[in-house]
C-alpha cells in the first residue's frame, strides 16, 4: 500500500524522482495516466490491470462510460525508472496536472498521485474536509 507524501522538483527534461519507498512496490514497469482533480495517477502493473479490466466491462453504448474510459486510457503511458530512480513525465501529462517545477508525490492506497505543489496544498486545506464530507463517509462504512 502506498502512503505518505514527498516533495520533489521536476528537472528541465520533465523528470521526476520516484520516492525510494514507492519504487519497490511499483515494480520495474508501471503505468502513469491522467488523474481526476488535476493530478496524475501512477499504478503498479497489477493494480492497473484490475482498473483496466473494470474499464473494459463498462458498456460501450453508454456515452459517459466511453468518455470515462477514453480519459484514462488515452493518456496512459508505460514507465520505468532510470538508474537514479527518475521517470520522464510526458508534456501532455505535465500540462494536465499543471506540473512545472515543485511537485508532490502522494501515496493513496493502491496508487500514487502526482500533484503540483500549489494544487496539492489547496487540495489538502483542512477547510476542504468539512463535516458533511466526514458524515457522508459513514455511508461507506468509515
Amino acid at each position: 500500500m502506498f502512503i505518505g507524501e514527498y516533495s520533489h522538483s521536476l528537472d528541465a527534461k520533465g523528470r521526476l524522482i520516484v520516492p525510494a519507498k514507492f519504487r519497490e512496490e511499483l515494480g520495474e514497469h508501471f503505468i502513469m495516466t491522467k488523474g481526476i482533480d488535476k493530478c496524475l495517477y501512477i499504478y503498479p502493473r497489477s493494480e492497473w490491470e484490475i482498473f483496466e479490466n473494470k474499464l473494459r466491462e463498462l458498456p460501450l453504448a453508454n456515452a459517459n462510460a466511453r468518455r470515462f474510459t477514453r480519459f484514462f486510457l488515452s493518456g496512459a503511458v508505460e514507465c520505468d525508472t532510470d538508474n537514479q530512480g527518475r521517470i520522464i513525465i510526458p508534456q501532455s501529462l505535465r500540462n494536465h496536472a499543471g506540473l512545472t517545477k515543485e511537485v508532490v508525490s502522494a501515496g493513496v492506497g493502491t496508487k500514487i498521485e502526482v500533484w503540483s505543489k500549489d494544487n496539492w496544498e489547496a487540495e489538502c486545506n483542512p477547510d476542504n474536509l468539512d463535516d458533511s464530507i466526514v458524515e457522508s463517509m459513514g455511508l461507506f462504512g468509515i
